[in-house]
């Protein structure tokens, strides 16, 4: 009998497993545009030989083709060629509403983009927030695109986790819950009033999907670069790849002052998952005092969202020994936190290395197009240090700062820094993780960190 029990439950949960498989739907009866609708500019859009063919035209915004349906929960699956090089891309989870900018389109994309920089399969924000994952961040996936052939995309939506494949290759992953569900669409971008662009084409085929998805039928977890944007998270990819929070959005634990044995008791506050720095009289640490982790760190990979005020000054250091006994701030090197346009500080050192992301004192960063969120909103920063001691700045999912620690050039800049009175400045082998109190209000939160 015992026996007959066991085998009843084996099949119970095969069937209960099969059950949860979902099954494939097409989008695209390959026929015709039944289910689609046109919204934004005038590209045109035409169905041959089982294949959606969308042809810019000039003098007209993106134009996309949109599922009449939304989705929340799903694995997409296409093929798209370009027959000219130019941008585009599939939005998912997206929306039009006539309060919001006449209907324009905004969501999800995943990217189509065949310039010099390859960022085809990085997630971008339709008419919002802009780049979430630029492939900047997964350079493996940079190699993924096919010019002039057939290229596969998948496209997994779980909840607030959103993942994208190229041509089988893990391209972003993102935790965001912003757009919870949402049309998929078909983007010919606007190409202006480019003559030499007018007339290009792409190709859609074979366009499917799975509505919420059993658990199985979601690609396992890899190791690539995850973008988390929901506050003191660290989601399962993350805590795969090592990561964890170094302040854990509540309480003061694992910090104290520098120079101190226990946090400081005021110029701090923690509220709602923030840490910030209060406003004093916008001098260095004369208030609360910076603030440094417990633990000392060698290589490792630092994250940390941040927002300024208006001509707020603030600075994340490294390497921070405690072993020079200053005033001041404590001394180590600096990811620089600035208000550019309101403080003075921007202006004073040499080529701008004093600048918002900069090796302070020492190396200025480098602006790109969405690198520099406005002041007021949270900005994404994350400094790198290798175990063969190359260091990167980043911002916002760039990078822009690059150098390696102790070589001839990075000698000869402290040699010409304020730095340069400090024996072996920023060459210790360990060293504390620092929050600069600079007088002026400035925000933390989803501090996190791995060891390398």
């Amino acid at each position: 009998m015992k026996k007959y029990i066991l085998l009843g439950a084996a099949l119970m949960v095969a069937l209960g497993t099969t059950a949860q498989q979902a099954k494939w739907t097409s989008l695209f009866n390959g026929k015709n545009l039944d289910g689609w609708k046109k919204l934004g500019g005038k590209a045109t859009y035409v169905v041959q030989n089982n294949e959606i063919i969308g042809k810019t035209v000039t003098g007209t915004p993106n134009t996309f083709l949109a599922t009449e349906k939304d989705y929340g929960d799903f694995i997409l699956e296409l093929e798209y060629k370009l027959d000219q090089d130019f941008n585009s891309g599939i939005q998912f989870r997206s929306q039009s509403k006539a309060d919001y900018q006449n209907g324009r389109v905004f969501g999800y994309q995943m990217e189509i983009d065949p310039s010099s920089r390859r960022w085809s399969g990085g997630v971008y924000e339709e008419g919002r927030r802009g780049w979430l994952y630029p492939l900047d961040l997964n350079p493996v996936a940079q190699n993924a695109y096919k010019p002039g052939q057939w290229n596969k995309y998948r496209i997994e939506c779980k909840g607030s986790t959103i993942r994208t494949f190229i041509n089988g290759v893990p391209a972003a992953h993102v935790i965001d819950e912003e757009l919870p569900s949402g049309f998929i669409a078909l983007q010919v971008h606007g190409i202006g009033n480019h003559k030499s662009d007018e007339g290009k084409t792409i190709r859609w085929r074979n366009i499917r999907i799975i509505e919420n998805p059993g658990a199985s039928q979601f690609s396992p977890l890899d190791d690539i670069y995850v973008v988390n944007n929901i506050p003191n998270n660290i989601s399962a990819q993350e805590a795969k790849n090592g990561y964890r929070l170094l302040w854990d959005g509540k309480s003061s634990k694992g910090w104290r002052g520098a120079y101190k044995d226990a946090f400081p008791a005021k110029g701090w506050s923690i509220k709602d998952g923030i840490l910030s720095v209060l406003a004093s009289d916008g001098a260095e640490s004369t208030n609360g005092g910076d603030i440094v982790t417990n633990e000392q760190f060698a290589a490792f990979d630092l994250e940390f969202d941040f927002k300024l005020t208006e001509g707020a000054n603030s600075g994340v250091k490294y390497f921070v020994t405690e072993s020079e006994n200053n005033s001041g701030s404590a001394i180590g090197l600096e990811y620089q936190i600035l208000d550019d346009a309101k403080h003075p500080d921007a202006k004073l050192g040499a080529v701008g290395n004093r600048t918002l992301a900069s090796l302070y004192d020492l190396i200025p960063s480098m602006h790109f197009t969405n690198s520099h969120k406005a002041v007021g909103e949270w900005n994404h920063g994350r400094v790198v240090v290798y175990p063969d001691n190359r260091v990167e700045h980043w911002l916002n999912g760039h990078k822009v700062v690059s150098y390696v620690r102790g070589d001839n050039i990075y000698k000869a800049l402290v040699a010409r820094s304020k730095y340069a009175k400090w024996p072996n400045f920023g060459m210790a082998r360990t060293g504390h993780i620092l929050l600069q109190d600079h007088g002026n209000a400035v925000s933390f939160k989803s501090i996190k960190i791995k060891v390398l």
